[in-house]
């Protein structure tokens, strides 16, 4: 059948589909698209077409293509780190046109700036030789465009594609029926619970200001303390709940399943991450001081989170240590970056 389906298209294509490198689950699904057009797709379920193919088949297949979870990732050119380790990469965002007013921010949805666009992208050289299988964000742009911009810098060469899934519709039109294309690409899961800590009536106002209008001191108590709360907003150990609870939950399984994670957010719910990683006291994450743009690697080993520091940049050494198995991997990247 698949093979009459083949010759069909070429007859009204002029593509000789037998010949090309289109995988089964890509030529099932331009041969459906094909019979959609020709109305094949609405007769009975009973009609005798020899052209008909299963479209639950096919719609399994897609959908599989989509889960990050269980897809695989591995392409011809990259080939991830499959070791008895995995790896974390933890960065903060790069400055936000709010950062640079020195306002608070919060969970206001605003852009990085020029200067934050450009710590995105350093970030991005400087773990361009770090394995990676998923990525992780907030649901605020200033993550994502980090993210973004931090995976055009990566060796795989892979397309960075958010994954959709608030709603059934938006799942199933963002679908991949390619698996080509799906391979060549990682997925990006957006997460509200990794937003920033939410700053209440704080939102808005210039940090400076507030200083003097409500004194210093019970400004650093709203920011630095972990149990008080900014008026309406929420505290440290509040965002501490939802950002840790979201990576029990979803980051740390694909960590022991052996997938190599980043995870793109913000200062407050990294420094609570953080927290939960490196076993940190209420009173030394409050004084966990977080730089835009700027990569920290972990190394998931034996259901343990070991802290490696950050990799060198372009302008300054970094204190990044690498294991044995990430030097092994980040030559074999290079290598295989000089000789193509």
């Amino acid at each position: 059948m698949i093979r009459m389906a083949l010759t069909a298209c070429k007859l009204v294509t002029g593509a000789n589909w037998e010949q090309t490198n289109i995988n089964s689950t890509s030529r099932k699904h331009h041969c459906n698209l094909l019979f959609k057009l020709d109305g094949y797709d609405k007769l009975s379920p009973r009609t005798n077409c020899p052209l008909q193919i299963s479209m639950n088949q096919t719609s399994t297949r897609c959908s599989s293509l989509c889960d990050p979870v269980t897809s695989s990732l591995q392409t011809k050119n990259y080939e991830p780190l499959r070791t008895n380790e995995s790896t974390l990469i933890i960065v903060r965002h790069g400055e936000s046109m709010w950062n640079e007013k020195n306002l608070f921010t919060g969970c206001v949805d605003v852009p990085l700036t020029k200067k934050g666009v450009e710590e995105a992208i350093e970030a991005g050289r400087r773990i361009s030789t770090m394995p990676l299988d998923i990525v992780y964000t907030s649901a605020l742009v200033r993550s994502q465009m980090t993210a973004m911009l931090t995976l055009t810098q990566h060796c795989c060469q892979k397309v960075p594609i958010i994954i959709n899934k608030e709603t059934e519709e938006a799942e199933i039109w963002s679908q991949i029926y390619s698996e080509d294309t799906k391979n060549q690409s990682i997925p990006v899961v957006k997460a509200w619970q990794l937003n920033e800590r939410m700053y209440g009536d704080l939102q808005g106002l210039n940090k400076q200001e507030t200083a003097e209008i409500f004194g210093k001191e019970q400004v650093l108590r709203w920011r630095r303390t972990y149990e008080v709360r900014p008026p309406n907003g929420e505290s440290l150990e509040m965002c501490l709940q939802r950002a840790v609870t979201y990576f029990k939950n979803n980051i740390e399984p694909q960590l022991m399943a052996g997938k190599h994670v980043m995870v793109v957010a913000h200062a407050n719910s990294l420094r609570s991450i953080i927290m939960y990683l490196d076993n940190l006291s209420p009173q030394e994450v409050i004084n966990l001081e977080l730089y835009t743009g700027v990569p920290m690697l972990y190394i998931y080993k034996d259901g343990k989170f070991i802290r490696r520091g950050s990799p060198a940049g372009t302008k300054e050494a970094g204190v990044y240590a690498y294991t044995s198995n990430l030097a092994l991997y980040k030559d074999e990247m290079l290598h295989g970056t000089m000789t193509k």
